[in-house]
């Protein structure tokens, strides 16, 4: 199947029907315009019942005629513009509103387990004028669109108006294309046109979705419990946001989501009282589940990373390079698709469903009403006692025993807690717990490069025994488990330089 991305880059403005566009020559750049080219388009949007995609705002159709008929999906992608996806319109098999699996996975996150139906059918009659520079490449063009559009939701109602698009074509520079589309808006509200009354076309026709997912900000003086949901929403949206980047096997795309998820977990636990019922720690459970998974295929793309620098001013066997980088590639591929598996079940979608419910009726507990800033001063000061209590209880055990590598284990994970707990007060203007966020992260990097080097040296120590005695592999593995050691042993000194900091 033929799937086509890219980044749109458009400006929107409402205009009076029959307004007469102005001379695009005029813009820097253009030096020829050719059209109107003449365009005769039927779309059919799909969504849910409850309009999830327009809820984020995304949009799904199937469009015949015009120069790219097919099925569009269209998401918010880089600060310049959305990501458009379109797949040929055969692409779905039988039926034309059976939606094309490509078209579907990017936004699985947003459906779940709901099915997506017409929500809208929307002509336009458009012309399409192109503004070219002196060599004739094409840099954008201009579309003068009449609309005529039909929700098809329960009431819903027939509209038309005209609107302008302006859409770059060229891959211009940033400063280039900030200059064309800064004169362009110019010169078209210099002709009439207004700002758009809506987003989209869809958005226009279906009315605006309210939604739960709009920015949430912090009242000067908020609670404790605002405070929480404020943390929360932040990291369901960025878990939500690296969802489709995983599924596509994004680059570094699985340790983001998987911050995410441990980030969900730290907020639910370091704030007892401010929740109220068993909700919170059933969630942080699954969260926890979730983060597990995805450890999986993050530890292998660690370790593979780190024997590619390892490697690179050694002179290895193909078989050395197998054993270390391959083995930890098919490991992440494994891991990767285990992920994904679990990303597409009912499991999954429960706990997504869960957290969206909790943010929009959370339950008060005992403690919710307590101010913001005093509520993150306890959050942080009981993590901070945890990490003082677990570094303790490291210092009863000999050091390279597995007691006390496990116990180390432990001093990490609850630093990293700490940091995430201290983080959560960045909401908060003029937070006073920066300096406990700093020293916990160097704590967690710090103890993370050791146990990295450490779990590096078990690895190293497998492939040894599985490609055989050649000596010159051989003496390189010896190098790799010093350099190993060395990092290990560096690692642990820049842990007790900065433990006695908290």
């Amino acid at each position: 199947m033929t799937v086509h991305e890219q980044v749109e880059i458009e400006l929107k403005f409402d205009v009076d029907a029959g307004q007469p566009i102005p001379d695009l020559t005029r813009l820097p750049g253009v030096t020829t315009t050719t059209g109107p080219i003449v365009e005769h388009l039927d779309a059919t949007y799909f969504d849910t019942e409850n309009l999830d995609l327009a809820d984020h705002a995304v949009t799904l159709r199937r469009r015949t005629g015009g120069h790219d008929e097919g099925w569009h999906l269209k998401r918010p992608g880089t600060e310049r513009g959305r990501t458009e996806r379109q797949v040929p319109l055969d692409a779905a098999g039988d039926g034309a509103h059976a939606v094309p699996a490509d078209l579907i996975e990017p936004v699985r996150v947003h459906l779940r387990s709901r099915s997506v139906a017409p929500v809208a059918a929307i002509n336009t009659r458009r012309q399409i004028t192109e503004a070219r520079d002196s060599d004739g490449t094409l840099l954008a063009v201009l579309c003068a669109d009449l609309v005529t559009a039909r929700s098809l939701l329960p009431g819903g109602t027939g509209q038309v108006w005209s609107e302008w698009e302006f859409e770059l074509v060229a891959d211009l520079d940033e400063d280039d294309a900030v200059e064309l589309l800064d004169s362009a808006e110019a010169l078209l509200r210099s002709a009439g046109a207004t700002t758009a009354s809506s987003a989209s076309k869809l958005a226009r026709a279906i009315g605006s979705t309210p939604g739960h997912r709009e920015n949430r900000q912090l009242p000067p003086k908020p609670t404790a419990l605002e405070l929480v949901v404020t943390e929360l929403a932040r990291h369901r949206d960025q878990l939500v946001a690296w969802d489709p980047a995983v599924r596509a096997d994004a680059d570094d795309a699985v340790h983001q989501m998987r911050v995410a998820t441990r980030r969900l977990r730290s907020v639910l636990k370091a704030f007892p009282g401010v929740l109220d019922g068993p909700e919170p720690q059933r969630l942080g459970e699954e969260f926890k589940e979730l983060a597990a998974i995805l450890g999986v295929a993050r530890d292998a793309e660690v370790q593979a990373e780190r024997y590619r620098d390892l490697l690179e001013d050694e002179n290895p066997s193909a078989a050395l390079e197998s054993a270390l980088i391959e083995a930890q590639n098919q490991r992440y591929h494994r891991g990767w698709k285990a992920a994904v598996a679990a990303m597409n079940s009912d499991r999954y979608f429960t706990l997504l469903d869960a957290i969206d419910a909790l943010l929009v009726d959370p339950t008060p507990g005992e403690n919710a009403q307590a101010p913001a800033r005093a509520a993150l001063r306890e959050a942080v000061k009981s993590s901070r006692k945890s990490v003082l209590k677990a570094q303790k209880k490291l210092t009863r055990y000999d050091e390279g025993t597995p007691e006390w590598t496990e116990q180390l284990h432990a001093v990490r994970k609850k630093a990293k807690r700490l940091r995430y707990v201290a983080e959560a007060g960045a909401s908060l203007r003029g937070s006073r717990h920066s300096d406990e966020a700093r020293t916990a992260k160097r704590i967690q990097a710090a103890l993370g490069d050791a146990n990295d080097a450490a779990i590096s040296r078990e690895v190293l120590a497998v492939a040894a025994g599985s490609i055989g005695v050649d000596p010159a592999d051989a003496f390189v593995l010896g190098r790799l488990d010093a350099r190993e050691q060395a990092e290990h042993d560096r690692a642990l000194k820049r842990y007790a330089d900065v433990a006695g900091d908290l």
